[in-house]
């Protein structure tokens, strides 16, 4: 009979395996407790700090919280140094007056109501404990040169255990090698000793990580003798001893062999899995080959494994066998939350496995399931517990404790009877944004009792969603698997069940890939010149793209000659340490794009030496060395004739940034002796340089190296700023410490917070600069700080920097929202300032959306929206551009960070009319020697209502050719120049006859002369010419270098004055082209206004029509 329940039981399993859907339960329907928090199972923790036990839980209503420490109960009220944070189970233990391992106990936490009882892990509290090291007086080792040698550490006890490395009196790690290394117990093994092994200063260090302290063991002095050679010998193993030997680890950890041999040669060690092979992807050879490492060890890596030893001489094997066990792991997960309506079956399944086999037992509120109220509906079987028919009452919290050797697993999962219509948990006119050809997935969370159906609609809900290219999952998330631009739209999610539908709108949009158009391309670059990589891109308009250059996979090296624009990096007077791949990197906030090339600097072209620069100095000494402080002398070269005016010193950080010079200091070039000051934890080499008149010399050689001693730092990071990214979170950020600003090893950071008022909270951090505090207030203003600490202590006391967490969007729209109408096509809006408190961001300003509705002449709608910004705390602002006689409808919102408000009521106004446009048309009918018909159409924009046309006239002059010939005034004008020529002509002939002659032909073969000089009066011919406002070159001239006009080839002639003839005389052409008195500029103006024709008197009518 019973092996027939059991087997019902089991197909009962196999047909509600499909019902059983882990669901999370909306806060505001009743539940039982949840544990969402909880301290590890072990849990170390700082004696100098107070204790905290977390146990936080989620119910409906909230659990209360309850403890027990070691099996019993624990009263909280009868231990005064132990106090429970509100509204949580976490407990919280002043250990100012009394000490930590007084609490070092095992504890369990308890939430309840009245739906069910959760419990937390037993959690087993201890302080960690980093002990100093045994006094103890280590006598000199003495070994002849080629022996094995091993120098025992022997760290004290601690917990966690601590992470040992060796170091000299200088805080360098030694050097190791395949001869040198230090095993997994942490001592030091030689292989074989040499003579260079010889030192007073073998340290072995502990570091203990939790109270971040570091115990150093006294100095080991070892002294290597050589008196003659030593002789070679075949490998032995030092450890592990034996041929063979055995090791157990659990699955999930890591695995690490190792196999020191000594001998001469130096044995060579290799590993072989003697069973089978090692697993390629999870193993990794430490510690030179010695140590075989494996992680996320599985039952698979069981078996035996092989080192061997060799050498020149011979081999040695030693063979390690495995076993691998398992505390319990779970198989498909741990049991999961159920939600049932009245009448519905479901199952609880706890599967887990491990080795040995673990063991399973149930408990229902925290009490044994067979200890529980007896429940019809529900079956026990093994792994498994099955529900049937389920009643309203039936809710509670199952415990499933699974356990062997190794370990112990605990889960809580609570079964809630419920009905519930269903609701669609994913926000509201969601809106998702994915790149074409990209995968996209639409949620559609839901939750109800019984388990809603889902389906999805597009558009206009033609046909419900379930073909290709849709995909619909279990949990009601749409995909489509390759998305094109034609997919974006708005979805509708529907929700049923037996209690309602519940109807859902989510908008999905395609955007276009980031693609890099043009590539950096590979450059090879002579030393000091520049080079530019472009990199252009193209990406969808709608989002913000980032562009970012990357050099050798890191970051640009902080140097200003790297200039990055927004399609390039150019890099001025390359060296040698550019040489390397950049990569340009273009995001946006759904993909990106990347291109790299290669650049190589190649030696500059030789240029001959410049003799009158300095020689370099030579001779660096280094004395007076102290730990941040040096003397560094030098002896100066050559002068070549330029007296030296001062010295550059130099340094370099072969520590922390080799193959980098950095200005230390200048001093006058009369001084050979400079006192420099120095920071903590530096490997620094100096070099001079000297500078004449002429240039600076070639750098000197190096100095010897001076290492100072690492120390605190001496300041704390800058650039500390807070600010949110999300409504509930703090990010805190700073500009970290470089190495050169370390001052000693372990950089880390203690960074504090609280808000206003409050008490601090510090974290460490490593490795980062920025910490994200989350569950913060909404828009609260917080204090920071960052201390910055190393592992010799901590820094300055920071300054406090001051932020907010992150913004939400405002939950109030503007109040008082009034218009003015100023005129036809400006208005004026006011309203009353938002509550800070309502705006819950930093106020960014106000944006009022206005659009018109319709003209009050044609109600024609328009709807085109217009947004107004006005940034800042203002309460009013103007709106321009208003179609005049129009109806307008308007809303104000107040905007932060985060985005706009809520609108406020919209409101509506009307624009008085304004200036009409002008008529559409205007034709002539109808026309006659007397009068005429015009006809026009109404203009297309009215702006009002239409009250009459303004008509304006005026008579057209017909354009009719004028012969100037014919024109009085002309011939008058042709006349008078003609006498005065012929009246000029007379004049010359009769002082030629009286005993000269005229020199025309002389004066023609003078064309060519440049020294040309007019005419004097006493021999007839015209003075030297002058006109200030023509001493520009006529058209055709040449002008010469002294800026005169020749006048050879002037073509002023009398056809400049009027038409009708060609304007020569009947003598020789010279004449007037050599002695005419008139500019073409100023002749041509003359002839333009005597020529002008007088105009007609305007008349103008007016004549006003009314319609």
């Amino acid at each position: 009979m019973m092996e027939r329940r059991r087997m019902d039981a089991a197909l009962l399993v196999l047909l509600l395996g499909h019902l059983a859907t882990a669901l999370e339960v909306p806060l505001d329907l009743p539940q039982p407790p949840t544990i969402t928090h909880q301290s590890p199972k072990d849990y170390i923790i700082d004696p100098r700090e107070n204790i905290i036990i977390h146990c936080e839980a989620k119910g409906k209503p909230h659990p209360s919280f309850s403890w027990t420490r070691n099996g019993t109960h624990f009263d909280i009220d009868q231990d005064p140094n132990v106090t429970m944070k509100p509204h949580s189970g976490t407990l919280v233990v002043d250990i100012s007056r009394a000490k930590a391992e007084h609490y070092e106990s095992v504890y369990q936490c308890t939430a309840r109501n009245k739906h069910g009882t959760a419990v937390s892990n037993n959690i087993v509290v201890q302080q960690s404990r980093s002990p100093l090291w045994s006094k103890e007086k280590i006598k000199p080792i003495v070994v002849q040169e080629g022996v094995s040698l091993v120098l025992p550490c022997r760290p004290p006890a601690g917990l966690p255990p601590p992470i040992i490395f060796w170091m000299d009196n200088y805080f360098q790690r030694l050097p190791q090698s395949s001869r040198v290394s230090q095993s997994l117990n942490g001592d030091l093994y030689f292989s074989n000793v040499l003579k260079e092994d010889s030192r007073n200063d073998y340290i072995c260090y502990a570091r203990f990580p939790y109270t971040q302290t570091i115990q150093q063991k006294q100095p080991i002095t070892v002294k290597v003798l050589s008196k003659e050679p030593a002789d070679e010998r075949k490998p032995i193993f030092l450890i592990p001893s034996g041929p063979s030997s055995s090791k157990t680890v659990l699955r999930g950890q890591v695995l690490e062999m190792e196999c020191i041999a000594e001998g001469l040669p130096t044995p060579e060690i290799s590993w072989t899995k003697v069973s089978g092979d090692l697993p390629a992807k999870r193993t990794s050879f430490l510690h030179y080959q010695r140590t075989l490492r494996i992680v996320n060890v599985s039952e698979s890596d069981a078996g035996d494994y092989r080192c061997t030893g060799r050498n020149r001489l011979g081999s040695v094997h030693h063979t390690i066998h495995i076993v691998v066990n398992a505390a319990p792991y779970w198989i498909s997960g741990a049991p999961r939350n159920l939600v049932l309506a009245p009448g519905e079956n479901g199952v609880l399944t706890c599967r887990a496995s491990g080795t040995p086999k673990p063991s399973v037992t149930w408990a229902m509120n925290g009490i044994p399931i067979e200890n529980s109220p007896k429940d019809l509906s529900r079956t026990v079987d093994k792994d498994t517990i099955i529900f049937t028919v389920v009643q309203t009452g039936s809710s509670a919290v199952y415990q499933c404790n699974v356990s062997n050797d190794y370990g112990y697993l605990l889960s809580n999962a609570f079964v809630n009877v419920l009905s519930e219509p269903p609701r669609v948990l994913t926000p509201a006119n969601k809106v998702y944004q994915v790149i074409k050809n990209h995968r996209a997935l639409m949620d559609c969370a839901s939750f109800g009792s019984p388990i809603p159906n889902i389906t999805w609609f597009k558009d206009s809900r033609s046909s419900t969603l379930d073909g290709d290219p849709y995909i619909l999952h279990d949990n009601g998330t749409l995909e489509i698997h390759v998305a094109q631009a034609h997919n974006s739209g708005k979805y509708t999610c529907v929700a049923r069940n037996s209690l309602g539908i519940y109807e859902n709108h989510i908008y999905l949009e395609v955007k276009e890939p980031t693609r890099i158009l043009k590539q950096p391309e590979y450059k090879v670059v002579q030393r000091g010149r520049s080079v530019v990589f472009e990199c252009k891109v193209k990406h969808d308009p709608s989002l913000i793209p980032t562009m970012t250059w990357l050099k050798d996979d890191g970051e640009l090296p902080d140097d200003e000659r790297l200039i990055v624009d927004a399609d390039s990096l150019t890099i001025s007077s390359v060296t040698e340490n550019d040489s390397g791949e950049y990569t340009c990197i273009m995001n946006t906030t759904l993909d990106h794009d990347s291109a790299s090339a290669q650049l190589t600097v190649v030696e500059a072209t030789p240029t001959p030496a410049v003799d009158e620069r300095p020689d370099p100095p030579t001779d660096l000494e280094l004395t007076d060395q102290k730990k941040r402080s040096v003397q560094l002398t030098w002896t100066p070269g050559d002068e070549h004739n330029s007296p030296i005016q001062k010295f550059l010193i130099q340094y370099e950080d072969i520590m922390h940034h080799r193959g980098h010079w950095h200005n230390l200091t200048e001093v006058p070039g009369t001084k050979t002796t400079a006192h420099l000051k120095l920071s903590p934890y530096v490997h620094y080499t100096f070099r001079v340089l000297a500078h004449n008149g002429v240039d600076f010399s070639r750098p000197s050689v190096p100095s010897r190296v001076f290492k100072t001693d690492a120390a605190a730092p001496d300041e704390n990071p800058t650039g500390v700023q807070g600010f949110g990214t999300e409504h509930d979170n703090l990010v805190i950020s700073w500009k970290p410490l470089s190495g050169f600003q370390s001052n000693g090893p372990g950089l880390h950071y203690k960074v504090s917070w609280r808000p206003v008022g409050g008490e601090w909270t510090t974290v460490t951090v490593a490795n980062n600069s920025k910490f994200t505090v989350s569950g913060t207030p909404t828009f609260v203003p917080y204090e920071i700080k960052v201390l910055a600490a190393n592992d010799l202590g901590d820094g300055p006391e920071p300054a406090i920097a001051h932020g907010y967490s992150g913004e939400d969007l405002p939950i109030a729209a503007p109040e008082n929202v009034q218009v003015m109408v100023m005129n036809s096509t400006l208005a004026e809006v006011h309203w009353d300032p938002v509550p800070s408190k309502l705006i819950r961001g930093h106020l960014k300003g106000f944006k009022v959306h206005y659009w018109r509705e319709h003209s009050l002449h044609k109600h024609n709608s328009h709807h085109m929206e217009q947004i107004l910004v006005f940034s800042g705390n203002h309460s009013h602002g103007m709106l321009p551009g208003l179609h005049p006689f129009s109806l307008y409808s308007f809303n104000v919102r107040v905007y932060n960070g985060k985005g706009d408000g809520p609108p406020s009521h919209t409101q509506q106004f009307e624009t008085p009319e304004g200036v009409p446009g002008p008529p559409t048309s205007l034709t002539v009918t109808n026309p006659s020697p007397d009068s005429l018909t015009l006809e026009w159409s109404p203009p297309h924009v009215r702006n009002g209502r239409i009250t009459g046309y303004s008509l304006k006239y005026q008579p057209a002059v017909a354009s009719r050719q004028v012969d100037i010939a014919t024109q009085g005034w002309f011939i008058g004008l042709m006349c008078a120049i003609a006498l005065l020529i012929l009246i000029l002509l007379i004049i010359c002939f009769i002082q030629r006859n009286k005993g000269g002659k005229y020199p025309v032909k002389e004066k023609e073969d003078a064309h060519t002369d440049p020294e040309f000089q007019p005419m004097k009066d006493d021999d007839c011919t015209f003075g030297e010419y002058s006109d200030n406002e023509d001493h520009k070159p006529l058209k055709g001239s040449r002008t010469p270098s002294n800026g005169t006009v020749k006048r050879d080839d002037s073509d002023d002639s009398l056809v400049d004055y009027g038409e009708g003839g060609d304007g020569q005389f009947n003598e020789d052409g010279s004449f007037i082209g050599q002695y005419s008195g008139k500019s073409v500029s100023r002749d041509t103006a003359e002839g333009h206004e005597s020529s002008e024709a007088p105009s007609p008197i305007n008349a103008m009518n007016s004549l006003n029509s009314f319609v």
